[in-house]
Order: structure tokens, then C-alpha cells, then sequence
């Protein structure tokens, strides 16, 4: 009998799915219907205020494009013009022979600077720690001891995170020698970032972060700001870096891993060095010089000219006898006065051979390699055996070379001064170009475009940490402001301050091009995991979130005592989240909202009762709604539910104390996938299919690993055993359907609430691909779009790059990252697919987008990493699927697209979750109080990207300054934005910033460069600002 009961109810609820899916969204605008009452207990959604939308058409202009001279190298259009065929160029493999006459250089000599590196990874082979202590920490050592004996000698450094943990094991005297090497200009610190970091997998909130971190270490301890960019090792470069060097005060830079076939067509028509500007720069303020490394590699054997054989002859840590030699089987020779003359004329050959690729005669030689000059005897043979040859080819005039070592800074201001400009401008006859280098091939058909997606686990995590670490410096520089302002900085727990510079690094490492990429041995990855994220950082940073909630929250703030033991909120937004036992007295929860924009969320919290109310903090009852918390596809977790209750002002901590719906769920066995989308009040509906498939890997000696995706032809339809089970859930504020594969769950989920959150529909995806071998996982769309080859993808969170199917490449080149998110588009709509972490994507065919979850491979893929990846860990992968109609649509043959003002709160929406923090019983609660951190909500294509406390003298305390760093987004008018259900203005960029924190008053207001190294204009009184749209800018405040 209990068995045909439930038959029957199951009927009758799927029967009622299509019905109530139609019905919660028909409703979402105006009135909200009052959802069925199946027994009376369903509460009604709140009212929901109107809302307006007032974007002045000046702020809409931007979008349309710029009036500016269209650069002379764009890059979707070099694409579309090389053939990509692959030819052999003799002893150049990927290139062509080169030739010169001898009296080129009679008029200009050439001017060679050689310049000495060692490419330190923090952590790849191995962990950071036992690289520093295997070499890192020698080639430091050895470097103040041999610079010194000679004035000549020069080298470059880039790591500061390296850089960081040697100068504190260094003594004074030591220190001493550093700064006068940096003064003397012998040794130059590049970039100067905490890492080198990743370009495709990278947020910019991170990887401004971590250059912040870089710069105020450098200025703090050595009293320099980098001048250079040296980025030899990421897999692919964005156009996002330039940006942020370019804001940083750097006036050149140096790339290297560029798909072959366009650094034979830039050495081809000498446009190896150009000016760098972003997409939608209309004049040229984004524009930096940048060098474009021309060969394979930039290990010796590539970098002194074309011929390999030649160039490996004069890396002299392979003379005979060492550990490694040169695989073209000539080795080096010593140089000696006897075949000094013929050794060195080998070398110009190469210098001039080279040099003809560029525009200039002055020609950038980097000496060096990973992990090199750790020990004396390789400074010596380095450096002695090229200063003979240097003493040789500068005493032939008739040579008409000069040649030494350099910096790199030495070798762009001798380029500089040839051209006769100062740095920073452009040199004359030299081309503009936009666009990025993605994606990445360095040999045959080789594209490295599997670490998009590889250890998806770590690059989720990677974005909790970042969303952590945001709302940790948010609320700690407000509570250290409001606690000073009152007098009770004395009580407040500063040592707060070094939990948050630790995390300030972890999240920086991470970036590195190994760690986030998915592409470090096993045991580093964990080594990763426990420092960054899991053991440390995470949850210090829910220390410091705690401490700073807590006070801000306290009704009475005499009240607040520090006790390290006691921490009285506690935090829950690991996976594993905490049940909150619930008795007669209420529990209470304080709320963080870490957007600048008002919100109406659903937040989701588990109880130990059925019979709970959820209360505002005046006593309202809110709407809630109540469901089974799932421990698998048919089994609840006993006296465990989950409640959600619903809204949340601006960048706030809302109080709320601790409603009793009722909540129905169908088991069945069918294929249950998303197949259309319509959005309320219209009547046409957008098919929208899901399915998951199945790559492979070849069968040929070349297989995909951590870096390269080499699969066996096109995808595979996903077959799993058995049919998914699938559970639907129903409900007043939400309802979702969840289907249980074998190796992915999915959830999509509608939510009933005004504005953003019920204008997307929420997709996840478990997946777990622990049995499967050689196997990659993807999920495609399908809709009837005409997108015909074109799609868009983010670059960092920060821009938008269009790219295009193109057919004459394989398929793996046509894939590029997406960390937030990528769209397709016709004329009268736009699928966006946002994302929570970054994975591949690609557009295969008209009206597709297809994100790769999760890849296991078995073996290595000719990298140097040595392993494959099968570490692989229970995924979960979250997204949000954004439908828009577009009203005006203008041509898509334009390098520039932008995301609407409602795309953009989807994806912070996405990215920055409210965070729970449930408050401990305890016999006499103090009173809490709401807390709102500004007087009124920021134009809605601002984003505080940061307010992080700068530190004192002491580096382990808080000084009284912060840096305020602001984004204003560009974004698309184009698109709709009916009942967005948030008040949405823009001001053409306008902020007054004098008034903005509530309750506090701005000291001082500085305007300075990207990383705070250079005040830009004089600090005025005036507090306004305003911002050009895409632009970042940073302030040095000063709030009591």
C-alpha cells in the first residue's frame, strides 16, 4: 500500500514540475503568486521593492567601441591570416634561415647585452621549501659573493617569495651587500611579483594581490621599484598583465611561451617588440613595451641566436665533465687566448643572426636556465669565459660590436635611448598590438591547453581562499577603523594582522605558473593544499573574519574582549558545513554580505529541527524554506535539514535570529537534463540542452598530461551503467532537480526571488572520475544560438577576449580559460556560462559551449613534470547559466565585447557567497546590532576590489593606512535588464569617497600607482574621484 501511495505522489509531483518551474518564473516580475499550500505551511516570498536601473547613456557610449587608431597587430586577425603549417626551417626547426651582410653594422654597431637569470618555481618537482633549501638559498649566496668580485657582472631575479625567506636567514652585513648590488645596478629585481604568475588560471584579485605583495616587500626591505617585466615561463600570456605592469609604473617587459607559428610570423616581419595596448584603450595610455622572446626556449641553447648546436657551445656549465651536456653533441669549450678569436666570431654570428629578427641594434641575450648558478664553480666558468670573449669582440673595432653584461632594465633604456624617447614612450616605427597569446603550442600539435582544467580541486580551492581572503581584509580594515575611531584599537587582536599577510602569501604561491595550473608532482600539490589553503590559511582567515564580524556586530562595542579561545562565532563554510542545534532559546546568525551592492540571497544553513522560524533582527519572521539535507541520491541525513532564508544589504554583517515549510522529493529513474530556458514574461523559449562526453587520449607515443590536451579525435556521448537517479525538490524560494550519474551529480536549481539570483539558473556538477583511465570529462550546451565560429571568453576575471572556431587548427587549440566566464551570441540573444573556478572551454560547433570538469591521465606528457595527473579528488564544479536578450546588436566583427551590468553581479554573486557565521549558545548574548560598512551602495559598475591594511614598520602589525582599490567595469547596454530587482545607478565614473564608510571619516586620500610604489598627483582635499571605465585604480587612505 505504501508503495503505490508513494507511486501515486510521485506522478502527481512530476506531473506538477513543468507547471511550478512555469509558475516561479512567470511570477518573478511584479507580484509573486502565492505558491500552492499544500498544507498551509509554505511562506510567501517577500514583497519585492521596486527596483530602478538608471544608466545614463554616457555610460553606455564605452561599450560601443573606441574612437582611437585600430592597432596595427591584432591578434584574432594574425590568426585568421597564418597558415599554421608547421614547415622545417632547418637549423632554426620552427623558423627559417637567416642571413646578413657583414657591413651592416658599420653605421650603428650592435650593441649585445648578455643577460644572467636563474628561473627559481616556488614548488614543481618539488616544494617550495626543498628547492630553497636544495638550491634556491646557494644560487642567493653565491650570487653577493661573485657579484661582488668583479663590477661587470650583472643579474636579474624575479621571485620574491624566494627573495623573502633567504633575506631572513641573512645576516645585516649580507643585506648590507644586497642593497648596494641593487643601488650599483648590478643586480635587478624584475617584475618583482611574489611569483611569477599563471596568466591563464589567475584572477586578477590574486594576481594584483600578489604583485602588491611583491612590491611592498621590495620597497620596505631594499628600497626599490621594479622598472621591468620578466615572465619567461607561463604557459600563455594575458593581455590582463601588461595592463596591471603598465598601472605598476613598469615601462618594458619580456615574454617567451608563445605558439611557434606566431613567433615565426612576428620574427618574419620584425614585430617581435611592440607596444602592448588593451582592446578597448582609446587612446594609449594601456600601452607598454614589450619583448617577445624569438626561439623555442629561454634556456642558452635558445636564446644567443638561431642555431641551437651552436648556442649550447657557449652555456659553460656543460664543459666536459659536468653533470649535463648538450644533447646536439658539440660541447663547450673553455676559452682560452688561443681560440678565443674563432670562438667569439662563432658567437656574433649568432648575436647578428638574431638581432636581424628585431628592429633595433640592440640585441637582449639572456644567460640562464632553471635552478641555475647554485654553486661558485658555475658563476666562474659563466662568467670568466664570456668576459674573455666580450674583451675579444670589444677590442676588434672592425667588428663593430659591443658587448657586456646587462640587466634588463640596462638592455630596454640602451633600446630607449637609440630610439631617442624616454621609457615609457613609444619608439618610433615600431607596431601597436592587441590581444592576448593564448593558447599555447611549443611544438607540432602540441597545445597546452589541458591545464586549463587540470586538478580542478585545487583551482576551486583557490577561489574560496581569494573570496576568504577578500572578505577577511574588508571586514579587518573596518573593524581596525571603527576600533581606533572609538579608542579601543588597545583591545582589538592585531596579531589578527599576521594571519592575514600569511594568507596574503599562500594565495600568492598559488598562483604560481605550477601550483594553480594544476601541473606540480603530486606531493608538492598537497604541500600547496596544506599551506594555503586547508590547514592554514583558511581557516586563519575565518579567525580574522570572526574577530573582525564580532566586534563590528556588538551592540555595545565596551563590551568587546579578545579571548583567543573563545571565539563566539563560528565559522562554517567549509564543504563540511556545521548543524546548528536549535532549543528553545533562539540561536542567532550574523550575516556577511562581502559585495558592495545590496543582495536578496538565499542562505543556505543546516538545523537539527524540523520546526524552525527564521526572524530578522527587528523580530519579522523572513520567508524560509525547509528541505532534507542528502547524504546520496536516496538517503537524508537523519535530524539534519536545511533551511534557506532570504536577504542581505550592502557590504554588511545583517543579525538575524533563528520557519516550517514543507518540502516533497521524487525519486525515479529517468535521464532527466536541462533542455530549454525561457525567462519570465517572455514567450519565446531558448533551447538549452546539456549533455556530458567523454575525450580520450591518443594511442600514438604523444598522450595528454597535466599541460597537454592530445585527444583521440572528437568527444564521445558520457554512457554511464546505469540510468541517473534523479530527485526533484520543490519549494517557495527554490526548486531544483538533482540527477545522480555514476561519475557526476548534477544539481540545476531555480531560485523564486526578485532580482539577480532569480534571473540565472544555479548549475553544479560533482564529479568524481577516480575509475576512469585516460578519460577527460566535459559538459556541453547546445542551443539553437547563431554564434557560427565566434565565442568570448574572460581573461582573469577582468576583460573579455572574442575568440573564433578556427577550423584549420586541431581541436584542442581551440580551447582557451575561462576562470569566470565565457558567452556565445546572435542578434537577439547571449548564453553566458559563469563560473566559480577556472576550467577549459571551447565553441565546437554553431551555438555550443563546452567546459572540460575534471581530466585523469596516466602518464607524463614530455614536460619535465614526470608524472600524469591521478591525484584526482570528489570535484565540485559551480556555475551559473545567464540568458539575455539583446536589443541592439552591433557587429561582432569587433576585438571588444563586454558583459552586461547584470552579467556582472551574476559573477560576483557566484564568487563572493555571503558567509554564515552561526553565534555559540551562551547564557547572556550581548545585544548585536546590524552592521553596514557604507552609507549608501556604489555605482553598479564599481567594485571595491580591495581594502587591504598596509603594514607598520613592524611587518607582523596594522599601520593607519589602507590601500582602496577600485575597478570600474565596462559593460553592455545592449543587453535587456528588466526586473533586475536591485537598484542599479551609474555616475559616469563619479565616487565621493569622503563619506562612503559609515560612521567613519577619510583622514587622507592619496592616489597612487597599482601597488602603491608611486603617489600619482598631490594628495588634494577633495574626496571625489572618478574612474574611466575598465580602469583600476588604487588609493592610499586613511580611515578613522
Amino acid at each position: 500500500e505504501q508503495l503505490e501511495q508513494l507511486l501515486e505522489e510521485n506522478h502527481e509531483i512530476i506531473s506538477h514540475i513543468k507547471d511550478s518551474v512555469l509558475e516561479l518564473t512567470a511570477h518573478a516580475d511584479g507580484q509573486p503568486a502565492p505558491p500552492r499550500r499544500d498544507n498551509g505551511s509554505w511562506a510567501l516570498p517577500p514583497e519585492s521593492r521596486p527596483s530602478f536601473l538608471a544608466v545614463s547613456p554616457q555610460d553606455c557610449q564605452f561599450a560601443l567601441g573606441a574612437k582611437g587608431e585600430s592597432p596595427d597587430l591584432q591578434m584574432l586577425a594574425v590568426y585568421s591570416l597564418l597558415p599554421f603549417d608547421n614547415q622545417d626551417g632547418g637549423v632554426w626547426k620552427q623558423g627559417f634561415d637567416i642571413t646578413y651582410e657583414p657591413n651592416e653594422w658599420d653605421t650603428e654597431p650592435l650593441q649585445v647585452f648578455v643577460v644572467p637569470h636563474s628561473h627559481n618555481d616556488p614548488g614543481w618537482i618539488k616544494t617550495f621549501d626543498k628547492y630553497y633549501y636544495d638550491q634556491t638559498q646557494h644560487i642567493l649566496n653565491s650570487m653577493v659573493l661573485k657579484m661582488q668580485e668583479d663590477p661587470r657582472r650583472r643579474f636579474i631575479w624575479s621571485e620574491i617569495s624566494f627573495f623573502s625567506k633567504w633575506w631572513d636567514n641573512i645576516s645585516a652585513q649580507k643585506r648590507a651587500a644586497v642593497r648596494r648590488l641593487v643601488g650599483n645596478g648590478q643586480l635587478e629585481m624584475v617584475t618583482g611579483g611574489w611569483v611569477m604568475p599563471d596568466e591563464a588560471n589567475s584572477h586578477y584579485f590574486a594576481m594584483i594581490d600578489q604583485l602588491i605583495e611583491g612590491h611592498q616587500w621590495l620597497e620596505k626591505n631594499i628600497g626599490v621599484t621594479p622598472r621591468s617585466g620578466w615572465a619567461v615561463d607561463p604557459f600563455g600570456y594575458s593581455s590582463t598583465m601588461p595592463y596591471l605592469l603598465k598601472r605598476s609604473n613598469l615601462t618594458g617587459m619580456v615574454i617567451q611561451r608563445v605558439h611557434y607559428a606566431i613567433k615565426k610570423h612576428f620574427a618574419a616581419t620584425q614585430n617581435l617588440e611592440f607596444m602592448w595596448r588593451q582592446t578597448w584603450d582609446p587612446d594609449s595610455s594601456t600601452d607598454i613595451f614589450c619583448h617577445m622572446m624569438p626561439f623555442y626556449s629561454y634556456d642558452v641553447p635558445h636564446t644567443c641566436g638561431p642555431d641551437p648546436k651552436i648556442c649550447c657551445q657557449f652555456d659553460f656549465k656543460r664543459l666536459p665533465g659536468g653533470r649535463i651536456n648538450c644533447p646536439w653533441k658539440v660541447p663547450p669549450r673553455a676559452i682560452t687566448e688561443a681560440n678565443v678569436a674563432e670562438r667569439a666570431q662563432l658567437l656574433l654570428d649568432q648575436y647578428r643572426k638574431k638581432s636581424k629578427l628585431y628592429r633595433s641594434k640592440v640585441l637582449l641575450v639572456p644567460l640562464g636556465d632553471d635552478f641555475r648558478y647554485d654553486k661558485p664553480q658555475e658563476w666562474d666558468a659563466q662568467f670568466l669565459n664570456y668576459q674573455r670573449i666580450f674583451d675579444f669582440l670589444n677590442a676588434q673595432p672592425q667588428l663593430h660590436v659591443q658587448a657586456q653584461f646587462g640587466t634588463l632594465s640596462d638592455y630596454f633604456d640602451a633600446l630607449y635611448k637609440k630610439a631617442g624617447i624616454v621609457p615609457g614612450m613609444r619608439p618610433p616605427g615600431f607596431p601597436v598590438l592587441s590581444g592576448d597569446f593564448f593558447s599555447y603550442a611549443d611544438r607540432e600539435d602540441h597545445y597546452w591547453t589541458g591545464y586549463y582544467t587540470s586538478r580542478p580541486f585545487y583551482k576551486s580551492l583557490d577561489r574560496v581562499l581569494e573570496a576568504h581572503l577578500r572578505g577577511a581584509e574588508l571586514l579587518f580594515s573596518l573593524a581596525l577603523a571603527h576600533a581606533r575611531r572609538a579608542g579601543a584599537d588597545s583591545r582589538y587582536p592585531l596579531s589578527d594582522y599576521s594571519l592575514l599577510s600569511s594568507a596574503r602569501r599562500n594565495l600568492g604561491l598559488f598562483q604560481h605558473h605550477d601550483a594553480i595550473t594544476g601541473t606540480a608532482k603530486e606531493a608538492v600539490v598537497v604541500d600547496y593544499g596544506v599551506r594555503c589553503v586547508l590547514l592554514h590559511s583558511l581557516t586563519n582567515l575565518k579567525r580574522v573574519i570572526i574577530n573582525a564580524a564580532h566586534y563590528l556586530v556588538l551592540g555595545d562595542k565596551d563590551t568587546y574582549r579578545y579571548d583567543p579561545d573563545d571565539t563566539r562565532l563560528n565559522q562554517d563554510s567549509l564543504p563540511e558545513r556545521t548543524v546548528v542545534k536549535l532549543d528553545a532559546s533562539p540561536r542567532f546568525l550574523v550575516v556577511f554580505n562581502p559585495l558592495e551592492q545590496e543582495r536578496l540571497s538565499l542562505v543556505p544553513l543546516l538545523v537539527n529541527s524540523p520546526h524552525v522560524r527564521v526572524l530578522s533582527e527587528d523580530g519579522q519572521p523572513l520567508p524560509a524554506q525547509l528541505s532534507a539535507h542528502w547524504s546520496s541520491a536516496t538517503d537524508t541525513v537523519p535530524d539534519v535539514y536545511q533551511v534557506g532564508g532570504a536577504p542581505l544589504p550592502t557590504a554588511a554583517l545583517g543579525v538575524g535570529a533563528s520557519a516550517l515549510p514543507h518540502v516533497r522529493a521524487a525519486h525515479c529513474r529517468a535521464t532527466f537534463t536541462l533542455q530549454s530556458l525561457r525567462c519570465a514574461g517572455e514567450e519565446r523559449e531558448q533551447r538549452v540542452s546539456t549533455e556530458f562526453f567523454i575525450y580520450g587520449t591518443r594511442t600514438s607515443k604523444d598522450k595528454s598530461g597535466a599541460y597537454l590536451f592530445l585527444p583521440d579525435g572528437e568527444a564521445k556521448p558520457y554512457t554511464p551503467k546505469d540510468p541517473p537517479i534523479v530527485r526533484v525538490t520543490e519549494g517557495p524560494l527554490f526548486s531544483e532537480v538533482s540527477s545522480y550519474y555514476q561519475h557526476v551529480q548534477t544539481m540545476v536549481r531555480l531560485y523564486n526571488v526578485p532580482g539577480v539570483e532569480g534571473l540565472s539558473l544555479d548549475v553544479s556538477c560533482l564529479v568524481d572520475i577516480r575509475d576512469h583511465v585516460n578519460k577527460e570529462l566535459a559538459m556541453r550546451f547546445s542551443t539553437n544560438i547563431e554564434s557560427d565560429d565566434t565565442f568570448f571568453t574572460d581573461l582573469n576575471g577582468f576583460q573579455i577576449q572574442p575568440r573564433r572556431y578556427q577550423q584549420k587548427l586541431p581541436l584542442q587549440a581551440n580551447f582557451y580559460p575561462m576562470p569566470t566566464m565565457a558567452y556565445i551570441q546572435d542578434t537577439q540573444s547571449r548564453l553566458t556560462l559563469h563560473t566559480a573556478q577556472a576550467l577549459g572551454v571551447s565553441s565546437l560547433g554553431s551555438g555550443q559551449l563546452e567546459v572540460i570538469l575534471d581530466r585523469r591521465l596516466m602518464q607524463d606528457d614530455n614536460r619535465g613534470l614526470g608524472q600524469g595527473l591521478k591525484d584526482n579528488k570528489r570535484t565540485c564544479n559551480r556555475f551559473r547559466l545567464l540568458l539575455e536578450r539583446r536589443s541592439s546588436a552591433n557587429k561582432d566583427g569587433r576585438p571588444v565585447s563586454f558583459p552586461s551590468l547584470l552579467s556582472h553581479l551574476t559573477s560576483m554573486h557566484l564568487n563572493a557567497e555571503a558567509l554564515v557565521l552561526p553565534v555559540a549558545q551562551q547564557p547572556a548574548l550581548p545585544a548585536l546590532r546590524s552592521f553596514a560598512s557604507l552609507s549608501t551602495t556604489l555605482p553598479c559598475d564599481f567594485h571595491i576590489l580591495n581594502l587591504r591594511t598596509l603594514q607598520a614598520e613592524d611587518d607582523s602589525l596594522p599601520s593607519a593606512e589602507a590601500a582602496l582599490i577600485l575597478h570600474r567595469k565596462g559593460f553592455d547596454c545592449s543587453l535587456e535588464a528588466k526586473n533586475l530587482g536591485f537598484n542599479c545607478t551609474t555616475s559616469q565614473g563619479q565616487l565621493a569617497l569622503g563619506s562612503l564608510f559609515q560612521g567613519l571619516e577619510l583622514g587622507s586620500l592619496q592616489p597612487t600607482s597599482l601597488t602603491l610604489m608611486y603617489p600619482l598627483g598631490t594628495a588634494s582635499n577633495s574626496t571625489n574621484i572618478q574612474l574611466h571605465p575598465m580602469e583600476i585604480a588604487t588609493f592610499r587612505i586613511r580611515l578613522g
